[in-house]
């Protein structure tokens, strides 16, 4: 079924696991590096394809759609092939699909080569597929190890965006774009081949002989198929506030005079403390659980979130970025933990991946409704309110399944 070796049960918690998930720490952060560049390009590509803002954010939209849509297709191809398979599928998608954006000669053009190579194909095979693969190589410190796959994510938004800025300011954003396409995607080609081992729990249980599969067809005291849908509503919700100050905080602040380089820096420094944000609730995650996990990370980014309304100075905005990132950096990987939690293992791969296509689908739907936001009344403070109610959303799905959680308990 697989061109892949099967792996020795041992290498669990083991240092070979260890090795593997710094691998695979290389691997999100060159796949991911497009998530992020795009935002800090916006501003460009709005005055040289002269589209309004809202247009000028569907390029992102499109390719957090597709890549939702894609988590679906790497996540089940990762279950059945191996995972090397589909990172060299990706590195092929993140080459084509950088140097693509960057002949572009239109905002469809351009936002095509964002949703079909960028999203669909490239980075979409290094989120959902290697933080499931991740979930499967430990067991004793699961939460921290997805943890660090899922810092991936933030170490390219925090390293990407200053580095594109610089390029755009000194050969501009098309040649910056050919360049990382060639850098991200060879070198994902790289680092995919030292991960062709398949998952111990994954071999095991193909073999019949694994304790640890999940034999229920409950979770949390509903159908899988309610619970996987419950999540994906919650991770929609969390998503579409999280997208407000990602997704916008360049352009708000050249609309409020500072410069789009104090807003990649924002950028960069919200990522940055996310990493860490991440790190420290891989931790929490590991004594509390996955659900109580996602419960204090949708509470925490909800206030975030309102202190931006308030509050739009310069050392203000630096400060409560700072805050929005150390608070909300938990919440995703929480998900990828809920799933290994209360859902069988085999399974891993495709629903980690519907449950990542629906953050994703919630990034894209709040990047382009903030900018409609912006476009219907001139500001971004309604944006910011419309967040906080998405995040009220998830607040209450996370309070209902925890509820339920401890019922059974």
């Amino acid at each position: 079924m697989s061109s892949t070796t099967a792996a020795d049960p041992s290498l669990i918690d083991s240092p070979y696991a260890a090795w593997r998930l710094l691998t695979t720490l290389g691997l999100v952060a060159l796949g991911n590096s497009s998530m992020y560049v795009v935002s800090v390009v916006l501003p460009e590509v709005q005055k040289e394809f002269g589209v309004n803002r809202a247009d000028a954010s569907l390029p992102y939209t499109f390719m957090m759609v597709c890549l939702g849509i894609g988590g679906l297709w790497t996540g089940k191809w990762a279950d059945r092939y191996g995972i090397t398979r589909v990172l060299l599928i990706g590195s092929i998608a993140v080459t084509s699909g950088f140097i693509w954006a960057g002949l572009s000669g239109s905002i469809w053009t351009f936002a095509l080569a964002h949703g079909l190579l960028l999203g669909l194909f490239g980075s979409s095979s290094t989120f959902a597929p290697l933080m499931a693969d991740t979930s499967l190589w430990w067991n004793k410190r699961r939460g921290i190890a997805v943890a660090i796959c899922a810092s991936g994510n933030y170490i390219a938004g925090t390293f990407w965006p200053p580095v594109a800025q610089w390029g755009i300011e000194t050969i501009g954003w098309r040649q910056t774009y050919i360049y990382m396409g060639l850098v991200c995607g060879i070198g994902m080609a790289l680092l995919a081949l030292r991960m062709r081992q398949r998952p111990p729990l994954v071999t095991m249980n193909t073999n019949g002989s694994s304790p640890t599969a999940i034999n229920s067809n409950r979770s949390f005291g509903l159908s899988l198929m309610q619970a996987q849908l419950l999540l994906c509503v919650a991770a929609v919700s969390c998503c579409v506030a999280m997208s407000m100050p990602q997704v916008h905080i360049v352009a708000y602040c050249s609309d409020l005079g500072f410069g789009a380089a104090r807003g990649a820096e924002m950028l960069s420094l919200m990522l940055a403390c996310g990493i860490v944000s991440r790190l420290i609730s891989g931790i929490i995650c590991d004594r509390i659980g996955g659900i109580r996990t996602l419960l204090l990370g949708s509470a925490l980014q909800g206030t975030a979130l309102l202190l931006f309304l308030p509050f739009d100075g310069l050392v203000s905005l630096y400060i409560i970025s700072a805050m929005f990132g150390f608070f909300q950096g938990g919440i995703v990987p929480s998900y990828a933990i809920i799933v290994r939690e209360y859902f069988p293992p085999q399974e891993a791969g495709a629903r980690v991946g519907a449950v990542i296509m629906a953050t994703l689908l919630g990034m894209a739907l709040g990047g382009w409704l903030s900018g409609k936001v912006f476009d219907l009344t001139g500001s971004y403070h309604a944006a910011f309110i419309n967040g906080i109610a998405w995040n009220v959303l998830n607040l209450c799905i996370a309070g209902w399944l925890y509820l339920r959680v401890k019922r059974q308990s």
